[in-house]
């Protein structure tokens, strides 16, 4: 078995592994969904700052504690999850800004800092956000949802883009990636949460509309944001937590992305919209 079938058995096998135990989690709700997707914020901040620092000082630790805290916030009032958040991200940041005053070094702190923060958010506001939308009201449908929009995408950019795509849409951050395969992609969000009415009858057409046409742009930019990041720092995948897969972040970054969008949009927006 050559190198690349040999990696690709990896990919299925840990695909076929995980899959089960995040939808059962998932499912679970309540601590078993916090403490999922937890784990996950706290890994998806430790490889953001292995990515950019080259190893985890004791302040790293801190942000990936707290990544992994913030899902739990959700628990008890998911719709006042931000208010939670806010607080611990300001703590943080003032933390940051202590622990570099003290150790040093002087020169590279402000950057430093920025790079602590950063990497807190990265990894646990779009899990957190997650985590919120699975508590709220009819909460495993919008899981889905924001599943959908972002598979579905993927999916159907990938064969839009394999079998029509010409047109580069941003060569200089992910090669590959097309035009064809973007508004394939989209099309594939729209069409997935049309198809997921049949399961979840909670979807209104303006649901399905609102939540594909936005997740169909927000995705691909979280998945080119990472691309972004990974060329900027000359690694090929964000860590190896996930065998023939990489790391969390290389799997769930147009997630992160989406899942603040469905929580927005029950949140804040869905109200106002005509169904």
């Amino acid at each position: 078995m050559n190198e690349k079938n040999k990696n690709l058995v990896i990919r299925i096998v840990s695909g076929l592994l995980l899959l089960p135990i995040v939808l059962f989690f998932l499912f679970k709700g309540g601590l078993y969904t916090a403490a999922l997707l937890g784990l996950a914020s706290a890994i998806c901040a430790s490889e953001y700052y292995l990515i950019t620092q080259k190893t985890l000082s004791p302040a790293a630790w801190v942000g990936m504690g707290l990544a992994g805290l913030l899902p739990f916030l959700a628990v008890r009032a998911p719709e006042r999850t931000g208010e939670g958040a806010f607080w611990v991200t300001a703590f943080f940041l003032l933390f940051a800004f202590t622990y570099h005053l003290i150790r040093g070094p002087l020169q590279d702190a402000p950057t430093r800092v920025a790079h602590l923060v950063l990497g807190f958010l990265y990894g646990s506001v779009g899990l957190t956000a997650l985590c919120a939308v699975r508590l709220m009201p009819d909460g495993m449908a919008w899981v889905f949802a924001a599943l959908v929009i972002t598979w579905a995408n993927d999916t159907a950019a990938y064969f839009a883009g394999r079998f029509l795509g010409r047109h580069k849409l941003y060569p200089a951050v992910s090669p590959n990636k097309t035009w064809e395969g973007f508004f394939g992609g989209l099309v594939g969000s729209v069409g997935g949460m049309f198809v997921s009415r049949l399961l979840f009858p909670v979807f209104t057409p303006m649901d399905c509309l609102f939540l594909g046409i936005f997740g169909g742009i927000l995705g691909p930019i979280g998945d080119l944001c990472e691309s972004m990041l990974k060329r900027a720092y000359g690694v090929k995948d964000s860590g190896r937590a996930i065998p023939g897969h990489g790391g969390v972040l290389d799997r769930i970054d147009a997630l992160l992305f989406n899942a603040p969008l469905v929580f927005v949009y029950l949140t804040f927006i869905r109200g106002l919209l005509p169904s």
